[in-house]
Formats: C-alpha cells, sequence, structure tokens
C-alpha cells in the first residue's frame, strides 16, 4: 500500500511511503535534514513496520515532542 502522509512539528513536510505484507518497502522524505533522511530511509528499508515501531517510535528532536523518526512511526500506524 503506497501512502502520502503531512508531517507535524518537524522541518520535513512530507512522508512517502510504501508497505507491503508488514514490511516497508519503501520510504521518502519531502525536505528535513537530507543527509540524516537519506540514511535513515536506508536503514529501514524491507524493515518489518513492528520492528520500526519499536526502535523508533517516541524519539524527539531538539525541544520539539517529534522528529522525523517518530512521524515515520505515525505514518505506519495510520495504515497499519
Amino acid at each position: 500500500m503506497k501512502s502520502l502522509y503531512k508531517t507535524s512539528g518537524t522541518c520535513s513536510t512530507y512522508i512517502a511511503l510504501e508497505v507491503e505484507d508488514g514490511i516497508l518497502k519503501n520510504v521518502m522524505f519531502q525536505g528535513g535534514c537530507n543527509g540524516n533522511l537519506k540514511g535513515l530511509c536506508l536503514l529501514v528499508k524491507d524493515m518489518p513496520v513492528d520492528e520500526i515501531l519499536s526502535k523508533l517510535e517516541g524519539i524527539t528532536c531538539g525541544g520539539r515532542p517529534t522528529s522525523c523518526p517518530d512521524q515515520l512511526c505515525q505514518a505506519l500506524r495510520q495504515i497499519k
């Protein structure tokens, strides 16, 4: 399933993702910290959604209550 998620509280604005049979097949962030998010996308590609949620959910960025990894988790929960 392909999905486009509008982020909230982060420098990135959107996350485009594709999940098949509980596995994150593809993810791309619009905006945000380019190098860090490219790295994050490569690290979570082909990873089970539940594993991503257990590792990244709740991560904050600076004084913000969320982060790009946390927003990815919110997107995954929305389509799960």
